[in-house]
């Protein structure tokens, strides 16, 4: 095989950053009703949260923003983290899903986080034979 799966890799997670971020702004209630109720400005912290998942998800195309964007969408990633562990705690108002379906959702956070890292930070390895 002579080409690296990483470029297919960055533009499907790219897609997937974009996408859910711009969903924080077409459908913001099911991300409002998520937050802890020790948090403020829920609605405002949506929006952030969305615009940073679409500049993170532009920025790790760029070679020269990969790994600055690639670091801040791995924040985010822990940031959301106590929504995702709150909702599966108390539920989800307004939306539909199993219970187990909840906690089936928490270990998604860590392999979020490896694919952003194996496709945008680590390094190839070097061959000794090519």
């Amino acid at each position: 095989m002579t080409g690296s799966p990483k470029p297919f890799g960055r533009w499907l997670l790219a897609v997937c950053f974009i996408l859910a971020g711009a969903n924080h702004f077409l459908k913001p209630a099911p991300y409002v009703a998520m937050m802890p109720a020790w948090l403020s400005a829920h609605a405002a912290l949506v929006a952030i949260s969305g615009v940073a998942e679409i500049l993170g998800g532009i920025g790790v195309l760029v070679r020269t923003t990969r790994a600055f964007s690639a670091w801040g969408l791995i924040l985010l990633l822990i940031a959301v983290f106590p929504a995702n562990l709150y909702v599966a705690l108390h539920g989800w108002p307004g939306v539909d899903i199993a219970a187990w379906l909840l906690w089936v959702r928490l270990p998604f956070q860590p392999l979020l986080i490896w694919w952003v890292y194996g496709t945008c930070l680590k390094s190839p390895k070097k061959r000794v034979f090519q």
